[in-house]
This record gives C-alpha cells, sequence and structure tokens, in this order.
C-alpha cells in the first residue's frame, strides 16, 4: 500500500511527465500558416487558402448554416456585415401547433427580415431557452416536449455566438426573440457587450420584434378579426405565421378534414385568402423589426425598454 506521500510525488510525477510532453508537441508543431482557413492547410490544398476564389457562384440564402465559409467571407467582403441572432423555444402551444412554434415563425421572419434589410444574414436558430425549471417542473416543463435552458446557460450561450460572429467582422449583431422568456437575457447581454466592446461592433436586442398586440391590431385592419378566445396558447396571427413556414407544422390539412380549422374565431378553411394574410403578417413584422433595428444602429446599441404588451 502507498503512503500519503509517496501518492502525491507519483501523481506530481505524472503531471510533469504530462505537461513536459505537451510543451516538447508544442515544440515540435510548426507554427500556423496564416492563410489558413476552410478546415485545412493551404499547403495542402488550395482551396484551404484565405484568398481562394470560391469555385461556385453565391447561393441564393441568407442563413449561415446554408452557406459555405467561402460564402461568408464574400458576403462579409460585399458589405453584409450585418447579422441576425433568432432565438425561438420548444414549448406546448395546444392540440395542433408543433412544440417548435417560434423555430418555425422565425425561419419565415429572419429571413424577410434579413433580406428586407438588403445587407445583413440570419445565424442559425436558438431553438433551445428558458422555458421553465425541471427539477421540479415549472412554466412550459410540466408538459412533455418543452426543452428548456437555465437562465445563465442561455445568456452564455448568446454571449458565446456573438463572440464568434465579432471575430469574423461581423459590425453589427441584432438579437430578435420569438417568446417572452427570451427577452430579458437578450437585453441583458446586448448591454453587457455594448459595454464591453465600445459598441464595436453594435451589439443590440430589438424589444421591437416581439409585439404581437401590434400584429394583431394590424391584421384586424386587413380583415383578421378574433371574435372569442379558445383559451389556447395559440392565435390568428400565430397560426398564420407558421402556416407560411409550413403548412404541416398547425397540421392544417388534418384540421381542414376534422372540421377543425379555426382559432378565436377566425377561420384558416380558404387556402388562399389565408396565405395572403400569412403573407401580410410577415411583411408587417419584417417592416417593422427593420424599422426598429435601423434605430437601434442609430443609438449604437438597445433602445429603452418599450411598455409591456401581452405576446405568446
Amino acid at each position: 500500500m502507498f503512503t500519503s506521500s509517496l501518492r502525491r510525488a507519483l501523481v506530481a510525477a505524472g503531471a510533469l511527465t504530462v505537461m513536459t510532453s505537451a510543451l516538447a508537441a508544442q515544440q515540435q508543431r510548426p507554427p500556423r500558416d496564416p492563410r489558413n482557413m476552410g478546415g485545412g492547410n493551404c499547403p495542402d490544398n488550395p482551396y484551404n487558402c484565405k484568398d481562394a476564389a470560391n469555385p461556385l457562384p453565391a447561393p441564393n440564402t441568407v442563413w449561415l448554416e446554408e452557406m459555405t465559409w467561402m460564402d461568408i467571407r464574400d458576403a462579409i467582403k460585399a458589405g453584409k456585415k450585418t447579422v441576425i441572432i433568432p432565438t425561438g423555444g420548444m414549448e406546448p402551444n395546444g392540440p395542433w401547433l408543433v412544440t417548435g412554434k417560434h423555430n418555425y415563425v422565425l425561419h419565415t421572419n429572419c429571413e424577410a427580415i434579413a433580406r428586407k434589410m438588403g445587407n445583413a444574414l440570419c445565424a442559425p436558430i436558438v431553438k433551445f431557452v428558458p422555458e421553465g425549471s425541471y427539477d421540479p417542473p415549472s412554466g412550459h416543463m410540466t408538459s412533455p416536449g418543452t426543452i428548456s435552458m437555465r437562465e445563465e446557460t442561455f445568456r452564455m450561450l448568446l454571449t458565446d455566438i456573438t463572440g464568434s460572429l465579432k471575430a469574423h467582422g461581423f459590425e453589427t449583431i441584432i438579437y430578435i426573440g420569438d417568446s417572452g422568456g427570451n427577452q430579458g437575457g437578450q437585453r441583458a447581454v446586448a448591454d453587457s457587450l455594448t459595454a464591453l466592446w465600445k459598441g464595436a461592433p453594435i451589439v443590440a436586442h430589438v424589444q421591437e420584434y416581439y409585439d404581437y398586440a401590434s400584429v394583431a391590431k394590424h391584421m384586424e385592419a386587413k380583415g383578421v378579426k378574433q371574435t372569442k378566445a379558445d383559451g389556447l396558447h395559440d392565435d390568428a396571427e400565430i397560426s398564420l405565421n407558421m402556416f407560411i413556414d409550413d403548412p404541416k407544422s398547425i397540421r392544417y390539412d388534418e384540421r381542414v378534414k376534422a372540421g377543425l380549422a379555426t382559432i378565436n374565431g377566425v377561420s384558416l378553411t380558404n387556402r388562399k385568402q389565408i396565405t395572403e394574410w400569412a403573407k401580410e403578417v410577415v411583411a408587417f413584422r419584417a417592416q417593422v423589426t427593420v424599422d426598429a433595428i435601423n434605430k437601434a444602429v442609430a443609438n449604437k446599441g438597445t433602445l429603452p425598454a418599450p411598455p409591456r404588451r401581452p405576446g405568446n
């Protein structure tokens, strides 16, 4: 049996050996070629070189995850130096809206916003956000399928995503959240990074995106009049916003067949009509958000918090 002193000596010796080996490996490793990009070494293949010409035409997309590193590099060089970080969630939304409700909404809306701006791209949707405690379950976590994230984890994730995008040369980084639980964390991280980086890049939380009361008011003038409350975590504007992205996300065909294609007194059975309504929802939300982004950029950061309004 080893004595305590001998055990400590062996542990110390082992640690020293590891450190010595690591240092030796580091000394033997050649310095990194500053031209290396693309996941490989420039000397091994010219496509791995920083200034390599893109062999393919630019894709018609605003989503970073649908672009190659060369596509993104060239887009930034061409002036697309604004990037939007959309945050959604996984939560229960009544008997026919899928749990990824907010993510479907953002898939359509972030693209519409970025294309309207003309100089913006969309980061991948952050699909996991604070939804309540899981031990014991609280909030939306009492319903199966909900996936929650601790507030501190959510904020650290936003910080790391933002830091990554800053490193690649984006000059304006925007947070939009389609759920109420996302707003506070986004504002706190934006304010923190604005103070840390002194506005270079501009980091802004755009609260105005999450204003379903204004969307409902706008759509009422377009003929979408909700005459009753079904008491579900759903409304006409949400359903329309999801429908335009993927009709399956609101179980459209099954609901029509079952005679359940209504929400809050609004019939969704006329597909041509609801398609036009859905386009109007997206266009309105995109315009409101672009206007707010422009104001935040002029302000060099998040605008003061607007009055709290109900939402989904």
